[in-house]
Parts: structure tokens; sequence; C-alpha cells
């Protein structure tokens, strides 16, 4: 019942999460049996939610880098759903605490803003770990141009 209850609060924050009156992305990542989590990159826009939801035993969400690099999310218990309403634009990595060291990372890009990218290929991680993060930022780089590319574009007939 207590996980319910977190679900329609978080749903609740989400509606009203983005100013000027537009509904919130609620965007949900499992962490699966493959010790991965389902979307490893996933660009969003201030104002929107995401939700890790656990389908595995053993892993959490500890995230790494922010924009603010002082101010880091709470890390999640073990096994347990967890969300987050994202307020600040730029790069956050984040992981599963026992795992970080064999990859199991994620990146979320907020307002398609890089500006912290420094700080993210400052972290100090595994070889593994740094060769993930690697793979993830410029993939999550040519994701953002090509979105911005066609939102330039006019429209084909």
């Amino acid at each position: 019942m207590h996980n319910i209850t977190k679900i329609a609060v978080v749903f609740v924050l989400a509606l009203f999460a983005n100013s000027g009156g537009v509904l919130a992305d609620v965007i949900k990542i499992q962490i699966t049996k493959f010790g991965a989590y389902s979307k490893e990159i996933v660009h969003i826009n201030v104002g929107d939610v995401v939700e890790w939801i656990p389908t595995n035993e053993g892993h959490n969400v500890e995230f790494l880098i922010a924009p603010q690099k002082d101010f880091l999310p709470k890390k999640s218990k073990m096994n347990e759903l967890y969300s987050l309403i994202f307020e600040e634009p730029g790069i956050y990595v984040y992981g599963c605490t026992p795992h970080l060291n064999t990859g199991m990372l994620g990146l979320i890009v907020v307002n398609t803003d890089f500006h912290n990218v420094e700080h993210v290929n400052n972290l100090k991680l595994s070889p593994v770990a740094v060769s993930v993060l690697k793979r993830m930022l410029k993939k999550a780089s040519s994701m953002s141009n090509a979105k911005n590319i066609s939102k330039s574009r006019p429209p084909t007939q």
C-alpha cells in the first residue's frame, strides 16, 4: 500500500511540476533481471519525472553527477521504487551502487543542456564504467543533435 501512495504523490507532483500549465512527462525505467536499466539514456525537460522500477533484486539508483555539483539527489534504497522530478537543466549520471564498477550506469539529459559535461568527463570510475559512460555521452550528444536538426527543419510536404 505504501508504494501506491508514493506513486500517487509522484503523479500529482508531476501534474503540477511544469510552469505554464503543461503536464510533465513521467518516464519509467525498469531495473531489469539482466542487471541493467531498461533505458540507459533519457532526454527530458525541466519538470519531468523519472521513475525507476525494480524488477530484479539487488539494485538501486545513486547519482554520481548532477548540474549542481554540490547537490546530488538522494540515493534510493535497494529494491525500492524511486522517482525524481528534474528541476535543473544539465546532465545527470546515475548508477547502481554495488554494480558501478561493472558499468551499470544511466544518463539523463535535461533540456538538451550539456553545460556540465566536463564534470561528467572527470568522474573517477572503473575502466569498464568509464568506457560505458563515454559511449553513452557520445550517443546522447548525437541524439540531441538529431533532435535539434529535426526541430529546425521546415515540415516536408
